[in-house]
């Protein structure tokens, strides 16, 4: 590319440096021939004086327009571009007037046409056409440089900056290419040495932050087994022991070991969900499924609810067990209170509305509810991971449901919204 630049800046110059003296040079060398020509055509004239014609002149290496005339101003001859009037004129167009000679004595004249104009004019036009010549190959020259600037500068540059925009995005899959001939090699190399560095770390990261979720899933599964074992004990106790006091004990250590039981299960579901190994199965239920989920919460028979209308539900029943244990749950927490659940068939959906007279929480926390790990400002003396609602969300969600919630003026509401089968 260097090689080729620097030959088309030397034919520029000598293009521009030896135009002029060439033109200059044949302007003398045709000077020159045109004196001897003059001086020929003179004799040829003088010898065939009275016989000019033509022919005379054909054999003549003079080719500019002539007259000749006598001395009373007849026109002997003239060539066919040509048109005498009288002598004064040419001596106005600065013609060149030469004398015939016969025996020393002037015979006539040779007039030759001034065509000075004509030959600036010529000159003009082919100074023209050298300048647009010249300008053109500058333009080509400069169209060339700018292209090998571009190529071997700007282009490296703006793929850096691709590349940034990329990396800062996260996108380190992406490689920097080089070219061979690139200058800025080992500046780029090293930036994509950074990129396989910074991918080598996330995905570093990313093994690191599996086998850390994948720990505390292992962990929270094999808590469960004991919390089930306490559950089955105390529940056997229940039914053996008449002591009002150690009633009272057995039922606070099930209680107690219900609430950690949930709580695993939220951390259990919540790792789940991250490592994206949290599965539902939707079928086609009847909605009397959903009276059997409700009855299993129905501890302390505070859980008072509408018959359901029947229809064709599309559920994971499992799922849904635990979506509504982690709603009852929350109003036994929170409210303390009784609780209504009222159905309802609207559009393509069954609605449950689940009621509690409790305080409810503020209006700026409701859109906070669902959030992973939100608990509210109620929750002070309370036990609770902040993952119920979320992944009750989750769950309604990949059921083809909803849930929301909102403030009444007499408590607390969360519509469970069901899709019907069709």
């Amino acid at each position: 590319m260097r090689i080729k630049l620097l030959m088309v800046t030397f034919v520029v110059l000598i293009a521009t440096g030896i135009t002029f003296p060439i033109i200059m040079i044949n302007k003398k060398n045709i000077s020159e021939v045109n004196i001897i020509a003059i001086n020929e055509v003179v004799k040829t004239v003088e010898k065939n004086w009275g016989q000019i014609n033509k022919e005379t002149l054909k054999n003549s290496s003079f080719n500019q327009s002539l007259i000749i005339i006598d001395n009373l101003e007849n026109v002997i001859y003239q060539t066919p571009d040509t048109q005498f009037t009288n002598v004064y004129d040419a001596i106005k167009n600065r013609d060149s007037i030469i004398d015939v000679f016969q025996k020393d004595e002037v015979v006539g004249k040779i007039i030759i046409h001034n065509n000075e104009q004509e030959i600036v004019q010529k000159m003009k036009k082919e100074l023209v056409v050298s300048f647009v010549l010249i300008v053109g190959l500058l333009i080509i020259v400069s169209i060339i440089h700018f292209s090998y600037i571009y190529k071997t500068l700007f282009q490296p540059f703006q793929q850096l900056q691709h590349f940034a925009a990329n990396v800062a995005r996260g996108n380190l899959d992406i490689p920097l290419n080089m070219d061979k001939n690139n200058y800025f090699g080992a500046f780029t190399e090293s930036f994509d040495l950074l990129r396989e560095e910074l991918y080598a770390a996330r995905q570093r990261e990313y093994e690191s932050n599996r086998s850390k979720k994948e720990l505390v899933a292992t962990i929270s599964h094999d808590i469960k087994t004991p919390i089930a074992s306490i559950k089955a004990v105390s529940e056997l106790m229940l039914m053996q022991i008449k002591d009002e006091k150690l009633i009272k004990h057995v039922n606070i250590i099930n209680s107690k070991a219900e609430q950690i039981n949930l709580l695993v299960t939220d951390m259990f579901h919540a790792t789940l969900e991250e490592l994206q190994q949290l599965k539902l199965t939707v079928t086609e239920e009847s909605s009397e499924v959903l009276v059997e989920m409700i009855e299993n919460v129905n501890y302390d028979h505070q859980i008072f609810y509408d018959p359901v209308p029947p229809c064709i539900i599309l559920t994971d029943p499992v799922r849904m067990q635990q979506v509504i244990d982690n709603i009852i749950s929350n109003s036994y927490k929170y409210a303390g209170t009784k609780i209504l659940i009222n159905f309802q068939i609207i559009q393509d959906y069954l609605e449950l509305h689940i009621q509690d007279f409790g305080p409810g929480i503020s209006e700026k926390e409701l859109p906070l509810l669902f959030n992973k790990y939100y608990r509210g400002k109620n929750v002070e003396g309370k036990n609770g991971s902040g993952l119920g609602l979320y992944i009750s969300k989750y769950f309604m969600e990949n059921m083809q449901g909803q849930i929301n919630c909102f403030n009444r003026d007499d408590g607390f509401t969360v519509v469970l919204k069901i899709k019907l089968a069709s």
